[in-house]
């Protein structure tokens, strides 16, 4: 089982469905809806790391980024304040430090929505189908 790992615990984390902006995967094997992923706080971190969940990915859109183009819609302010951010001046300066170089500019990024299937809150084992 694939992972998406958040450096961050956001607030859209409690909620039953979110959203996450990731680049197309390197290994040529990108998400894809109705996959299930394992939803973890800090997963380069061998002290901090912790397994939030389960979830599954509802829906995946492409959106650009800084450059509009005729089949690839930007990213918007509501998409961006719905992530977590205070806008998409915030949520664009927030990309550029985590993804320095061209890539920002060169590709679109996907807007997958995922729902939980499980969650672990406090060590405990919530079940269910993220919809409330």
């Amino acid at each position: 089982m694939r992972e998406i790992g958040f450096s961050k615990l956001w607030p859209k984390l409690a909620k039953p469905q979110f959203t996450t902006f990731r680049f197309t995967r390197r290994d040529k094997n990108d998400w894809h809806v109705g996959e299930v992923v394992r939803v973890v706080y800090r997963p380069r971190s061998h002290i901090d790391r912790s397994v939030l969940g389960l979830a599954v990915i509802e829906a995946k859109e492409q959106r650009a980024i800084f450059r509009d183009t005729d089949y690839v819609p930007r990213i918007t302010n509501r998409e961006a304040k719905i992530d977590g951010f205070e806008g998409l001046i915030t949520m664009e300066e927030w990309l550029r430090k985590s993804y320095p170089g061209d890539r920002l500019w060169d590709e679109p990024m996907n807007k997958l929505t995922l729902a939980w299937t499980q969650r672990w809150l406090n060590n405990q084992r919530e079940e269910g189908s993220g919809k409330e």
